[in-house]
């Protein structure tokens, strides 16, 4: 018996052009595919094959600083991920995945804008992980924002980002707290974006948040 020739996929398209999503947020707080975080971390929550096309992403774009050309035939044999082709394709799956948990975006039927860091985890995806890494997160979490003053700059530089993107005082504030901010650290940073970005004509023009956030600002920069 002859054994069967392998023949190349034939996928829905050929090749994707690949650009960069900028995103002022996540690209400051985010972290690189190539990262152990992501690998730690994120790996479950996406699976190998996403995170190993984001780490090749990566390095498409530290190349070739901009877009470029995605030969998905080459790529899903690179990955290992099988020769089948067609819309359920292991490959068109992966990039699926990378949609669906927001670090790709489909712009035309053959191009994507791709994130170059993904963002920390949310809450909802830290408890699908298993007990002993949500542990080992909220331990690197802590090891990470345990010091006051980076916690400040971590929260301001948060802050001058959304300023940037025209984001109210109220609005800046509610994603600071997302992030974690503690009301008197997120009423210090959205204070010090605004008076960086343009002279206060008034504390109550400039900063809408209840005055008691000073208070507590004070008591918890001086316990």
């Amino acid at each position: 018996m002859f054994a069967q020739k392998q023949t190349e996929p034939s996928f829905p398209i050929a090749s994707c052009t690949v650009d960069i999503w900028s995103d002022v947020v996540v690209d400051q707080l985010g972290h690189d595919p190539r990262s152990a975080y992501v690998e730690r971390y994120w790996l479950p929550i996406l699976g190998p094959s996403t995170v190993f096309l984001l780490r090749l992403i990566a390095d498409g774009f530290d190349q070739h600083n901009g877009p470029f050309q995605l030969d998905l035939v080459q790529v899903s044999m690179q990955l290992g991920i099988g020769m089948r082709g067609g819309k359920n394709s292991p490959m068109v799956r992966t990039l699926e995945r990378c949609r669906r948990f927001g670090a790709a975006r489909l712009m035309t039927t053959n191009s994507f804008e791709v994130r170059r860091r993904l963002a920390p985890l949310t809450r909802s995806q830290v408890s699908r992980l298993p007990e002993k890494l949500q542990r080992d997160h909220e331990q690197w979490l802590t090891r990470t924002d345990n010091n006051y003053e980076q916690l400040k700059q971590r929260f301001r530089s948060l802050a001058l980002a959304l300023y940037e993107l025209d984001n109210s005082a109220q609005q800046i504030e509610k994603a600071l707290h997302a992030q974690g901010a503690h009301p008197a650290m997120a009423y210090d940073a959205v204070r010090w974006a605004f008076a960086l970005r343009r002279p206060l004509i008034s504390s109550e023009a400039q900063n809408p948040l209840p005055v008691s956030a000073a208070d507590e600002l004070h008591s918890l920069s001086h316990p």
